[in-house]
């Protein structure tokens, strides 16, 4: 049925030889002609394209990436495509890197398809404070409830690293290293149906906790800082404990905390955005989060920072969502993850387990409100 490509033909035999499903990236061309008012002149579409070959070597899925991030050399497809198909261990789905910001097909798959995993290819630029690869990817695992198989290119000259093997409870294994460019294997184990297990996290409320509490201290020292393109209202953490608010129009953020120690030459913000980021694509966000600044001088806050030495004793963040869609973050120095030391609460509070067990970068929720796009 399809042409004799040594690419596919490659993929086929690795998966039947091993009895494994393979699962890669690769570049498709369909032909057109003028009957279609929208066929390029060359006389074909490109499309960014993920094939899926089971044990037996069969091509069983194949899916046009819909969502492209500056790749001139590609079309997408006119209609989204909703990907998914059946093994003996549960019902997969797929999609392409700057897909999974987007509601189609990433939340679709999840929501409406009721996919127990993604396979994710992924060619990811990690964006600190909010969006390196494996804190990103993590939480969205844990916000949409479901296995996330993410596998990210290596490339450390453009900040392309960190795969992982995402559960809903979090990251069962992951790699971050931009120091060599030697890949790195990822096995682990994971539940086939992970709604139905005891492990998955209850649903959340993601704005019940914050709409039931009255603000803490309304601070008088707000000020903005820019992540991203995008204006953030920050205030600062000034003593080792204590309960903070900022809001930004209809979003309002609420931190309980306590810091281990509190450094001289350390500051943390609490900071609020609820508006369109339209950097790089366009897209709603209601984000809340406290996070390190790269020094004590507060006009650095939302610059990017990799290293911390301040650890919490206890966090609690939460509010005022106006989407269901947030996803919980935490990041450690050395832009590490922390599985099994943060939860989510019912009420929607995220919140740690014991004291962290590195100093903390960021502790985030990260909110999409796709009707807003």
């Amino acid at each position: 049925r399809f042409g004799p490509a040594p690419v596919q033909e490659r993929l086929s035999c690795m998966a039947r030889n091993n009895s494994i499903y393979v699962v890669a990236n690769i570049g498709d061309k369909k032909p057109c002609d003028s009957s279609d008012p929208n066929c390029p002149g060359d006389g074909r579409y490109q499309y960014n394209t993920d094939v899926v070959f089971d044990t037996q070597g069969k091509l069983v899925a194949r899916y046009h990436k819909h969502n492209l991030f500056a790749e001139t050399q590609f079309n997408y497809p006119k209609e989204p495509e909703t990907v998914t198909f059946e093994t003996p261990f549960g019902k997969l789905g797929i999609f392409t890197c700057f897909d999974i910001l987007f509601y189609e097909p990433a939340v679709v798959l999840v929501d409406k398809m009721q996919v127990d995993t993604v396979l994710f290819p992924t060619a990811w630029m990690n964006l600190l404070p909010f969006l390196t690869a494996i804190e990103f990817h993590s939480a969205w695992a844990m916000g949409m409830r479901v296995n996330v198989l993410a596998a990210n290119t290596h490339n450390t000259s453009k900040a392309m690293t960190g795969s992982g093997i995402y559960a809903p409870a979090g990251a069962r294994a992951y790699s971050y290293n931009m120091k060599t460019e030697d890949g790195h294997l990822l096995i682990a184990e994971l539940d086939a149906h992970p709604r139905l297990s005891p492990a998955v996290p209850p649903a959340v409320s993601w704005n019940s906790c914050a709409l039931s509490v009255e603000k803490f201290s309304q601070n008088d020292h707000e000020f903005t800082g820019i992540i991203f393109e995008d204006p953030f209202t920050f205030v600062e953490l000034t003593k080792p404990e204590g309960n903070l608010t900022v809001c930004q129009k209809d979003l309002c953020c609420h931190l309980r905390y306590k810091m281990a120690e509190k450094r001289d030459d350390e500051v943390y913000v609490l900071g609020a955005f609820d508006g369109l980021h339209v950097t790089e694509g366009q897209y709603y966000l209601q984000i809340c989060s406290l996070l390190k600044c790269p020094s004590t001088n507060t006009s650095t806050c939302g610059e990017p920072v990799e290293t911390a030495q301040t650890k919490f004793e206890m966090f609690s963040l939460s509010g005022t969502f106006g989407t269901s869609h947030v996803f919980p973050e935490v990041l450690y120095s050395g832009v590490q993850l922390a599985p099994g030391e943060f939860e989510v609460l019912t009420d929607g509070r995220l919140i740690n387990r014991n004291t962290t067990s590195k100093p903390v970068l960021t502790v985030t929720l990260f909110g999409r409100w796709y009707e807003k796009d």
